[in-house]
């Protein structure tokens, strides 16, 4: 397995793992639209493509197993860091505890770093202990933390609005 450099030619085999995770994400509590959300996602990989932003997993025959994007953020406020963001990694299921998320996770981290990023972040869904598992054990801790309620509750109804 070799982490290379997306290509354009890419995109549709991203496109369509993308929509993969949004799907299995949405066993953890994900608002994304998997498939409604494909020529998006689409738009947005070609974005990264074009400035070196999605790595990927190929094997010897040139399948691809998984990919990463990121970028240096360019927040509107001045902050005492540089920060990376991670804001996609998956690997096809049938490759996952070979090491490969890892790889794919450690070639971004070096090309962030090498870009000038002191820090990275990332999200992973609250209910995804897999994922926040493997995360820990690459050092990430949390940072922030996102808090969500439906607003239909004991106070709130819809016809209170």
């Amino acid at each position: 397995m070799q982490v290379t450099v997306a290509e354009i030619s890419d995109l549709d085999v991203l496109a369509d793992m993308w929509v993969e995770l949004a799907h299995g994400q949405r066993a953890f509590g994900s608002h994304l639209f998997a498939d409604t959300n494909r020529k998006q996602v689409r738009e947005s990989l070609a974005q990264h493509v074009a400035f070196d932003g999605v790595l990927v997993a190929r094997d010897e025959s040139d399948d691809i197993h998984g990919f990463v994007m990121f970028e240096v953020g360019s927040g509107r406020y001045d902050q005492d860091v540089t920060r990376g963001t991670i804001s996609n990694l998956f690997v096809v299921s049938e490759r996952r505890g070979e090491g490969v998320g890892s790889r794919l996770l450690s070639a971004a981290e070096e090309r962030l770093h090498e870009a000038g990023a002191d820090v990275v972040g990332l999200e992973v869904m609250a209910d995804n202990e897999s994922g926040r598992k493997f995360y820990r054990r690459h050092g990430y801790r949390p940072h922030r933390i996102e808090l969500e309620k439906s607003i239909q509750n004991d106070t709130h109804s819809k016809e209170d609005r």
